[in-house]
């Protein structure tokens, strides 16, 4: 059973997600208390590939308010993948146009995952489709529910 910490929303909006990854992180004492009281932020942060491991980047964890070492909320995080997970990466990043992202960020057990995603950027009349789709979805569930 997992618990859920935080979502990208705007990864959903402006990314097609081509491949979901589950991944570990590495952190301190503090940013799992953090995390658990879902003071994260996901927004703007990206996977950087360097060094044969995996970087979170620009992902806002706030402070333990009970910490006596803060340490800068905004750090790089060290991903925890297998190798074959890191060359499969690196052989899609490699290509034109793909970027990682965090999708969202949960608890397994004891520990906290990370759900990365291989993403293309949307184009501005792709993101307008899927609008117009989910507008459309949304009048025939009213209809359907006044109907019946």
């Amino acid at each position: 059973m997992s618990t859920f910490y935080a979502k990208n929303k705007k990864a959903y909006a402006f990314y097609d997600i081509l491949e979901k990854i589950e991944a570990g992180i590495q952190l301190t004492g503090g940013e799992v208390k953090s995390v658990k009281a879902t003071q994260v932020n996901l927004k703007g942060s990206h996977v950087d590939l360097a060094n044969k491991a995996a970087w979170l980047r620009n992902t806002h964890i706030t402070n333990y308010k009970f910490d006596h070492n803060p340490l800068d909320p905004a750090r790089v995080r060290k991903l925890l993948l297998h190798k074959d997970e890191l060359l499969k990466l690196e052989q899609q990043q490699s290509q034109k146009g793909i970027t990682i992202i965090p999708l969202e960020m949960y608890g397994v057990k004891n520990m906290v995952k990370v759900l990365i995603g291989v993403c293309r950027g949307k184009k501005m009349h792709d993101r307008r489709d899927d609008l117009k789709k989910k507008a459309e979805n949304l009048d025939i569930k009213r209809a359907l529910k006044n109907y019946s």
